[in-house]
């Protein structure tokens, strides 16, 4: 699926030009062109990336910033500030309210989308379509397999998610709240001990080849994926 990148623009010129770019490069642009039109468009499905002019009609895109950064939704969305602003004191601004880079403009299509693929891959480390595999265990997203030493491992479709979520992000710990967020999303209203009845089904499914160990209970902080013991 082409990852969505919400251009806010007011400048109708530019902001087909950016349109143009993100669709010839496999992206799925969203346009807005005022702070209001943006707003609307920061729902379920939410963008992958906002592309976000300094200055707007009904307000400036350093207010937008904020907003996103201080709703549980879209804080994470990570931001780019495209501006003919150049001068430091700006550019420290925009990054102060929680934009992830800044590019300032003439810019060139190339830049633009070495930018954008930056920050793409900090805000998401690791590809979502790379195979993983730790200590044998193997998660293919793609095909949506799981084997442990090429024997077929049978999951649900939540234990998958929340296996590759693992996989993709060990050696740290995360509460219920964050794997909420993260597995099943932040539109999704569940109880926290969802979280641990899904970790009981995940371990279950993973002890055959002693790889239910790697799914670690930390005492009164969540859970970690860690190959150490």
């Amino acid at each position: 699926m082409a990852r969505r990148v919400l251009i806010v623009e007011d400048e109708s010129p530019i902001r087909e030009m950016l349109a143009f770019i993100l669709d010839q490069n496999g992206y799925q642009p969203v346009e807005a062109e005022d702070l209001g039109s943006a707003q609307a468009k920061l729902q379920e499905p939410f963008p992958d990336l906002v592309l976000l002019d300094w200055m707007l009609p009904g307000g400036s895109g350093l207010q937008l910033a904020k907003v996103m950064k201080q709703n549980e939704y879209t804080r994470q969305i990570p931001i780019i500030m495209i501006t003919a602003r150049g001068e430091e004191e700006d550019k420290v601004r925009g990054l102060e309210v929680g934009a992830d880079d800044y590019i300032t403009k003439p810019f060139s299509p190339k830049e633009l989308m070495a930018r954008i693929k930056a920050v793409m891959r900090r805000a998401s480390p690791t590809n979502v379509d790379d195979v993983i595999e730790v200590q044998g265990l193997r998660l293919d997203p793609v095909s949506h397999r799981v084997t442990a030493f090429d024997s077929s491992v049978d999951m649900g479709p939540t234990e998958f998610k929340l296996l590759h979520f693992f996989m993709t992000h060990p050696e740290r710990v995360y509460s219920r709240e964050q794997l909420l967020d993260n597995v099943w999303g932040t539109n999704v209203y569940v109880e926290d001990r969802t979280v641990d009845v899904h970790i009981r089904r995940l371990r279950k499914a993973l002890e055959g080849h002693g790889h239910d160990r790697l799914v670690q209970t930390v005492r009164g902080a969540g859970y970690r994926f860690s190959s150490r013991v």
